[in-house]
């Protein structure tokens, strides 16, 4: 792989949603990540020793989540109607909003009533802003993401006492 081709691939996870992208060839390994409009390239000639860099690395990021249950558990009203309540997820990659535009009130708060088909949020991906509604009646217990914050696929949002 000469160095035109990995400038091709920068341009194509940059243009696309991935997350990461990682090629090997015999001795040759190429992993490309994307984090907030950043593109990073690691080079290593030796994929057998990068493997194990890349094997330990997620292990200190799950230690880091696992405290972030007990902080959750800390907020006793916010876990009482945690075990009846539906969660609303995160269809897509993307920036979450609260509100349609800067000027505009946030579509939902804690306490607003939703139904089926009510906006609750926006996710912009790739440039497109994206009305995320909600699937159940109920009423808005929490809000689970800061607004302008990134979020994953099927990650939580909201938390709905169902009505």
């Amino acid at each position: 792989m000469d160095f035109k081709q990995i400038q091709e691939l920068i341009k194509m996870v940059n243009k696309s949603n991935i997350g990461e992208l990682t090629i090997e060839q015999k001795d040759f390994r190429v992993t490309i990540k994307q984090k907030e409009e950043h593109v990073t390239q690691v080079v290593s000639s030796a994929p057998v020793q990068a493997a194990p860099v890349y094997a330990a690395a997620p292990q200190p990021a799950a230690a880091p989540a696992a405290p972030a249950a007990p902080a959750a558990d800390n907020s006793k009203p916010a876990e009482a109607p945690a075990a009846n309540t539906i969660t609303i997820k995160s269809p897509m990659i993307g920036t979450f909003y609260r509100k349609s535009s800067p000027d505009k009130p946030n579509l939902v708060d804690i306490g607003s009533e939703v139904s089926p088909g009510k906006v609750v949020c926006i996710i912009e991906a790739m440039k497109l802003f994206n009305e995320i509604e909600s699937e159940v009646k109920g009423k808005i217990v929490k809000v689970l993401v800061d607004d302008a914050s990134p979020v994953e696929y099927d990650q939580p949002l909201f938390l709905v006492e169902p009505m």
